[in-house]
Order: C-alpha cells, then sequence, then structure tokens
C-alpha cells in the first residue's frame, strides 16, 4: 500500500490558510462546540468516501486531499481563526 503525500500536505495546507480566515461575527448567534465539529468531521468522511480516490491512487477508498482540507480547516479555525473580543473596539 502506497500512500500519496501530495494531496494531503496540499489539502492540509489549503485548508489550514482558509481555516485561519474564518472569523465568527459579532452579529451572529451561532456557537460551534465539539459536537458540531464532530459532526463536521464524521460527514466530511463520508463525502470523501462517496468521492473516492484518484483512479490510479490504491492506498485507501477516500478523497485524500478532501479529508485532509476539512482536516486543516478545522484545525486552522480552532488555531488562529478566533478573533479577540470586540467589547472594547470602536468600530
Amino acid at each position: 500500500m502506497i500512500f500519496y503525500i501530495g494531496p494531503l500536505v496540499l489539502g492540509f495546507f489549503l485548508g489550514f490558510i482558509i481555516g485561519t480566515r474564518i472569523k465568527p461575527s459579532p452579529e451572529s448567534k451561532l456557537k460551534f462546540d465539539k459536537k458540531v465539529y464532530a459532526i463536521v468531521f464524521i460527514v466530511a468522511i463520508g463525502v470523501a468516501y462517496l468521492l473516492g480516490a484518484f483512479p490510479y491512487y490504491q492506498d485507501i477508498p477516500l478523497a485524500s486531499g478532501y479529508a485532509s482540507a476539512i482536516i486543516g480547516i478545522i484545525i486552522g479555525k480552532l488555531l488562529f481563526g478566533r478573533s479577540k473580543s470586540s467589547e472594547g473596539q470602536i468600530s
């Protein structure tokens, strides 16, 4: 079994960049807790399975680039996507 590192790294890198750009809106009342991240992860694995691998990839039956991009988005959002509170700021 050969793991192709290119789609994994590129997908994670692009997902991480996108995840760092996601900022919560102060007007929105949506809260993202652990359950939401778990649901997104489970749905993303299901979608990656339905997409399937590239025809010439023989490693796993998942779209590995898509799955790593979703993981990158979640990690980027958790690490750098949080904005500071806007209570003392003038807009």
